[in-house]
């Protein structure tokens, strides 16, 4: 933003400064002269009238004009003195704002990791320099995330365009190749591709919150869930248990069930070879809502678990080929738990396989109740 040139701060608590010093004596003065009209024959006034005509002889009108030099040399040494103090002292104190200023330049030029740690006790500028450090970290750690996520995501959409050419590539310089096959295939990485297409945008959508928000019951976004993906379970040899109380909630009923789902196929998917099972259960407590799903699978340590809510991590360990997925489920549950202000916890069991915990605001009673 173009702005006039005007006074820089120090000068004008410079100025502040020395003039509320010259005021402070003017009024001094002024109220001493008040004295010697009210009360002229007050034991102190008396004092100093004789003293001043003993130093004056010839009388009242050079004691008035002793006293006239004199209040007009106060007032100027009390200028003076406001003027250069009042100029250090606004120096010492903007000095950490001047530190403020060039950590935000130097922000503004993109780099992030310079850092303000201004030292001394607490204090308003301290308390700013703080919280602008902690905003640079966050913000360097959300560009570095968002640029790992690029990469990411163009490695992912890269790789079934690739496929596709090389496929594409052999069947032209195989002109006997079986066009069935080849049309299976070429699908296959074309759904890939979209899937992946969706995804991202419904990741986009989730951190924008662009949404609108409804009364729903968890309880009946997790029977619908686990209905949809009972085919799934049954191929895979895994069983569904589903429990919990009603728990009315706040947001996006698509949403929520794109996470439940996204929750519930991971737990299928990743789960024992057979005899596996997903427990599904909801729970209401006094403000929030909570929605777990436990499975069984192979066991996990904190570190690669700790991991798995990143986009593009799937575990590579655990993931069976024929559903490697497109590495953005739990980043997308994650990504909608933040949306609608709430948490996500992710542990693994003793005994094999992860248990993820949902907290959600509950929805207020209705109104008279």
């Amino acid at each position: 933003m173009d702005r006039e040139p005007g006074l820089s701060v120090r000068l004008k608590l410079t100025l502040s400064y020395a003039g509320f010093l010259v005021l402070a004596g003017a009024l001094l003065l002024a109220l001493w002269l008040v004295l010697l009209r009210l009360f002229p024959r007050a034991p102190i006034i008396i004092a100093t009238r004789s003293g001043i005509g003993g130093v004056f002889e010839p009388g009242r009108s050079d004691a008035q004009r002793a006293f006239g030099q004199a209040a007009a040399a106060v007032l100027a040494f009390l200028l003076v003195f406001g003027l250069v103090g009042g100029w250090i002292l606004a120096g010492r104190m903007l000095a950490p704002l001047t530190r403020i200023t060039d950590a935000t330049r130097t922000a503004a030029t993109g780099s992030l990791s310079h850092r303000i740690r201004l030292p001394g006790r607490s204090d308003e500028f301290r308390e700013l320099a703080d919280a602008f450090d902690a905003m640079l970290t966050q913000l360097e750690a959300q560009v570095a995330e968002q640029e790992r996520f690029v990469a990411n995501a163009s490695h992912e959409l890269r790789t079934p365009l690739a496929i596709t050419q090389v496929l594409l590539d052999v069947a032209r310089n195989d002109p006997d190749r079986d066009s069935v096959a080849l049309d299976e295939r070429l699908r296959v990485v074309n759904a890939r591709a979209i899937d992946l297409t969706e995804a991202l945008l419904l990741l986009s959508r989730t951190n924008q919150r662009s949404f609108t928000r409804e009364h729903v019951d968890l309880s009946l976004i997790a029977e619908e869930a686990a209905e949809t993906l009972l085919p799934l379970a049954e191929k895979h040899g895994v069983t569904i248990a589903t429990s919990g109380d009603v728990t009315p909630a706040v947001g996006s009923h698509a949403l929520l069930l794109q996470m439940t789902t996204n929750l519930l196929h991971n737990a299928i998917v990743h789960n024992l070879p057979e005899h596996g099972t997903v427990q599904l259960s909801t729970a209401i407590r006094s403000e929030s809502v909570v929605l777990t799903v436990e499975n069984t699978g192979d066991k996990l340590s904190p570190q690669l678990v700790s991991t798995l809510t990143e986009p593009f991590q799937r575990g590579t360990r655990r993931i069976r080929s024929d559903h490697a997925g497109v590495g953005l489920g739990l980043a997308i549950v994650k990504s909608i738990t933040q949306a609608h202000d709430g948490t996500l916890a992710l542990a693994p069991r003793a005994a094999g396989g992860l248990c993820v915990t949902v907290r959600l605001l509950a929805a207020p009673p209705p109104a008279g109740r």
